[in-house]
C-alpha cells in the first residue's frame, strides 16, 4: 500500500485575486477550477486545460490561516518578490508558446534557452511568482 496517490493541490500568494485570475487565465490560458466564497477567505484554483486533477490555489495571504500580523508580513515579503512561489509548466512548443505569451504582454525574466534537459524560459506573474515552462527534449 503506498501512502499517497497524487498531488492534487499546490499553493502561490498573491496580492489580488481578481488580478491573479487575469494574468493565469487571461494571459497564461489556464482555466478557473474552483472560485468560491468561503465567507472567511476565497478559495481560487487554476489548472491547466484538461488537467483538473492538479490545481494551483491563488491564495491572498490572511485568515483564517495567519494572523493580520503574520499577513501584513507576508504581503510585504511578496511585494518584495523574496516569498515567490515557483511554477514549472511544459510546453510542446516553448519558443511559439514564449512568442504568444510576448504579444500578451507577459513579461519574462529569461529567454528560451537550450539546456539540456529542453529548451525553456522564465517569467514572473505580477506578485513575484517564479514560472517557467520547459519543451523537454525527445
Amino acid at each position: 500500500m503506498r501512502m499517497f496517490n497524487a498531488i492534487t493541490h499546490s499553493q502561490i500568494y498573491v496580492l489580488d485575486q481578481d488580478e491573479a485570475l487575469d494574468f493565469y487565465v487571461g494571459k497564461l490560458g489556464l482555466e478557473v477550477n474552483t472560485d468560491i466564497d468561503l465567507g472567511m477567505m476565497r478559495w481560487l484554483t487554476v489548472s491547466v486545460p484538461g488537467h483538473p486533477e492538479r490545481q494551483i490555489m491563488l491564495e491572498k495571504p490572511g485568515g483564517p490561516a495567519m494572523s493580520e500580523e503574520t499577513a501584513q508580513q507576508v504581503r510585504e515579503l511578496v511585494t518584495k518578490g523574496a516569498t515567490g512561489g515557483h511554477l514549472i509548466f511544459s510546453t510542446d512548443d516553448c519558443r511559439k508558446t514564449y512568442e504568444t505569451l510576448l504579444s500578451k504582454g507577459v513579461e519574462f525574466t529569461e529567454e528560451p534557452t537550450e539546456r539540456p534537459y529542453g529548451t525553456d524560459c522564465g517569467l514572473r506573474d505580477p506578485f513575484g511568482n517564479h514560472i517557467r515552462f520547459t519543451q523537454p527534449k525527445a
